[in-house]
């Protein structure tokens, strides 16, 4: 065979290859702790040997457990994500991190988030670590970020404020939070998680002139390369079910599936009978046909109509509740792989 039919042989193959060669997607999966070894609070608890058999998991099944800068880094820059990726964030800054959780990461060397909930510190709660305890694991690297001063839900506006008093509230909670970073710690955040992973387009504005960098809900769901950065999601490890190995090793195999233009979207809706929920799917092509569903919390999962890329239900029903969580979910053709996509809808309850 001469040297040209072997090089046009080849240039076939390379073609065929580049065509028929699966989409391949890096997702990185964040994961959301709160108490460790408290029994007490089931529900928001994990217990100390499943911790460490999950932290244990993830070393011998070659996950990468990354910062979460990294992260936020690679959203905003548009650089890859890393191949099996894992972030691991903890809320609120109880003291079972410092005496249950801290000891076992110390051990893996696992880079890790704790979200400071900054008045349970300040004012000194007894389940919540010191400044002195917080001070000590920043020393040691760990990141510290904000979760807020007073805890508040704040996709639910309060009672009597008009829109400027509602956007004053969410504000003054966050700078007063900020301020003890400063005083205490010696810098400001950078990141901010939700308390209860609450939001509406209000919220994420205020979040984003104050400087944040990156807002993380507590959605389920991954981070690829298409995940806003102000609204990263989190799978939660907590509870009976949700602590336990078999869902454990069932998140870390999910996937994103990229969306736009949510309907309802982030803006409080009025009234609270969406004619429909849609979003589009960016990469239809990528997922077998009849297995696209939308999930609201009120409604369940539903089958959806996919048309040009479109993923829609039709709605008849009242949404009696101020938030409800939707979904799009899908199988992937390729890799067989479950992905997932939440956002957030609330009710604008007019006072």
């Amino acid at each position: 065979m001469t040297s040209f039919k072997i090089l046009f042989f080849f240039l076939i193959a390379l073609a065929l290859q580049t065509v028929t060669a699966p989409s391949v997607t890096a997702d990185v999966t964040v994961l959301i702790y709160h108490r460790f070894g408290e029994s007490r609070y089931p529900t928001t608890n994990v217990e100390l040997h499943r911790f460490a058999e999950q932290m244990a998991y993830l070393a011998a099944n070659n996950y990468q457990v990354i910062p979460l800068a990294q992260v936020v880094s690679a959203l905003k820059n548009g650089s890859p994500l890393p191949e099996k990726g894992v972030v691991i964030t903890i809320d609120d800054g109880y003291r079972s991190v410092y005496h249950g959780a801290w000891p076992i990461l110390k051990k893996t060397g696992y880079p890790f988030t704790v979200f400071l909930y900054t008045a349970a510190t300040e004012k000194k709660h007894g389940d919540y670590m010191t400044w002195d305890q917080v001070r000590e694991l920043k020393e040691a690297g760990v990141d510290f970020q904000d979760h807020g001063f007073g805890h508040h839900r704040f996709a639910l506006k309060p009672e009597g404020l008009d829109g400027a008093a509602y956007e004053k509230w969410i504000l003054d909670d966050l700078i007063a939070s900020r301020k003890l970073f400063d005083q205490r710690l010696g810098f400001t955040p950078a990141f901010l998680a939700l308390p209860y992973g609450e939001y509406n387009a209000t919220v994420l504005r205020k979040a984003r002139e104050l400087g944040y960098q990156a807002v993380l809900t507590q959605d389920s769901g991954s981070v690829s390369d298409h995940t806003p950065v102000m609204t990263i999601p989190r799978e939660a490890i907590l509870g009976f079910e949700w602590a336990q190995m078999d869902h454990f090793k069932k998140i870390l195999e999910r996937g994103d599936l990229p969306l736009s233009d949510p309907v309802p979207g982030l803006d409080p809706i009025d009234p609270s009978q969406p004619p429909q929920f849609s979003a589009r799917i960016l990469f239809p092509e990528r997922y077998r046909p009849g297995t696209i569903g939308i999930y609201v919390s009120e409604l369940g999962w539903q089958r959806a109509t996919v048309t040009d890329g479109v993923a829609r239900i039709r709605n008849s029903s009242l949404l009696t509740k101020r938030i409800n969580r939707v979904a799009v979910s899908g199988v992937e053709k390729d890799s067989g792989r479950s992905t997932i996509r939440y956002w957030m809808v609330t009710a604008d309850t007019g006072k």
